[in-house]
């Protein structure tokens, strides 16, 4: 066995859950916030300017660290990792909810998005090397698959429960028994694993580069809606982005012991299933993001109300991917699946582009959720197992990492994107003198589209460059045919 790997013996599935409670935590903090953002404002008085800081100071440094926190699990161990990174979020989800003032509240959502950087990039390694067995890995994939887009979807209704019923302090106060009693369960109950040793890969300038180089590109994206994608300071900061991360590849390519090793990405398999996520993700941040505004903003529903509008996607994620997709992926192979949820989710996208001004939740939105959910549910684990299986157990950290980074830097893309869409269209649609209603449903009739459009994309390229993997049924017969052949000689 290798020594940066040591699988769980003793209680297996307990450690797929810890990790699973963990991933759902942290993903749950990133949408649980959205929807007590006016009341957090109200509370400590920010300004608007300010406000959205409560947002991008967790998203920077997590986008930023997940790559270098990745390869620390493969050298340091991932579950030392995994459980330093659950105590600070943790800790810091305890600061943001005592916050009096919002460069405290600020401040403790940067530590925040650190922590959260340090334990989810490991998360996904840890998960694809639990079992040796490929149906259980599958079912493990799908359950993380299931605790990252269950936790999306439960996020807006969780944050309107807690902020409706107590405060907004308790979206933060609620991460601190679960990340408590994680850390203590998971010090006896997750398998230890040595790491390679420090000495294995210590790039420390590739990590200054790469760190300082997705920090400040995530800082790039998410500002550039409020000062403009032509003005200077995006300019210059995305011209600094881009040296700094074409210094990242050339030390890559020349330093002994990389930080990324650029021969993981001569795995197709790696490659291509991270730019299909890429899309994939730039499309369903339009779901979360417009799709809450659209039931708030256009059917003046509640942020509870808009919550329990997204709880059928949670459920039809979480049903088909614990019980469907593993028996699809075994009986079809991954590709095919990928290839169907994707299209899917097309499907689902174009639907909510005929949504009305005066629509009705369970002809407007309920429908395209649920296509939505089953095509999620379908493609996110078998996307997520073609890469994961494509890297050996000792790179599966980094490989971890990697998947993280894109989903983040995927969604913060996306949403900027799309947001630039709907406010071009909204206001085109208010100066021909349309209803404000009116504008705000054409512009996210533009941004369904438009993740449409992204989704689509990954559905050619997925077709294009994912090698497909013989089914269970495929083997069992080549096995049935080989032993006949035994036979017969």
């Amino acid at each position: 066995m290798s020594p940066s790997v040591a699988r769980a013996t003793a209680s297996p599935w307990l450690t797929v859950v810890l990790l699973c409670v963990g991933q759902m935590m942290i993903v749950l903090d990133q949408n649980i916030v959205n929807v007590a953002l006016p009341a957090v404002q109200g509370g400590l008085g920010l300004s608007p300017e300010n406000l959205v800081w409560v947002v991008n100071a967790y998203v920077i440094p997590f986008g930023g660290l997940l790559l270098l926190a990745g390869r620390l699990g493969d050298l340091i161990g991932r579950k030392a990792v995994f459980l330093t990174g659950i105590a600070l979020f943790s800790a810091s989800s305890v600061l943001c909810g005592v916050a009096t003032s919002e460069t405290l509240l600020i401040a403790s959502r940067f530590l925040q998005g650190i922590g959260g950087a340090v334990a989810s990039a490991c998360i996904l390694g840890m998960v694809a090397t639990v079992f040796s067995d490929r149906r259980k890995q599958a079912q493990a994939i799908a359950a993380y698959s299931f605790a990252s887009a269950g936790g999306g979807a439960v996020g807006p209704l969780l944050g309107g429960v807690l902020t409706e019923l107590l405060s907004w302090h308790w979206i933060f106060f609620i991460n601190a028994p679960i990340g408590a009693t994680l850390v203590l369960v998971g010090m006896r109950a997750l398998p230890g694993d040595r790491g390679e040793g420090m000495g294995k890969g210590t790039d420390f300038l590739g990590a200054l580069l790469v760190t300082s180089g997705m920090m400040l590109l995530v800082y790039t994206i998410v500002d550039a809606e409020r000062v403009g994608w032509g003005a200077a300071q995006t300019l210059l900061l995305g011209s600094l982005t881009l040296l700094l991360l074409t210094g990242f590849v050339v030390r890559q390519a020349t330093a002994a012991k990389p930080l990324l090793p650029l021969g993981l990405f001569r795995s197709r398999s790696l490659a291509a299933a991270n730019i299909v996520q890429f899309l994939m993700i730039a499309g369903m941040f339009g779901l979360l993001f417009f799709g809450t505004l659209y039931l708030q903003r256009v059917l003046t529903y509640s942020s509870l109300q808009a919550g329990i509008g997204f709880m059928p996607i949670a459920v039809v994620i979480a049903v088909v991917s614990l019980g469907l997709s593993t028996r699809l992926i075994t009986r079809y192979g991954q590709r095919a699946m990928v290839l169907l949820g994707l299209a899917l989710i097309v499907g689902a996208f174009v639907m909510l582009s005929y949504a009305r001004v005066n629509g009705v939740y369970l002809v407007d939105f309920l429908p395209a959720s649920i296509v939505m959910g089953l095509g999620f549910g379908l493609a996110a684990p078998a996307i997520m197992g073609l890469g994961m299986t494509a890297v050996s157990s000792a790179e599966s950290g980094i490989a971890s990492g990697l998947f993280n980074t894109t989903q983040q830097i995927g969604g913060a893309i996306g949403l900027t994107v799309l947001s630039a869409f709907v406010s071009a269209r909204t206001n085109s649609l208010i100066t021909a003198g349309k209803t404000e209603a009116e504008s705000l449903v054409g512009g996210y009739h533009v941004a369904f589209l438009a993740a449409a459009g992204f989704t689509l994309a990954a559905l050619i390229i997925g077709a294009g460059l994912l090698k497909a993997t013989p089914s269970a049924g495929v083997k069992q017969q080549s096995m049935a045919s080989s032993e006949h052949d035994a036979s017969v000689s």
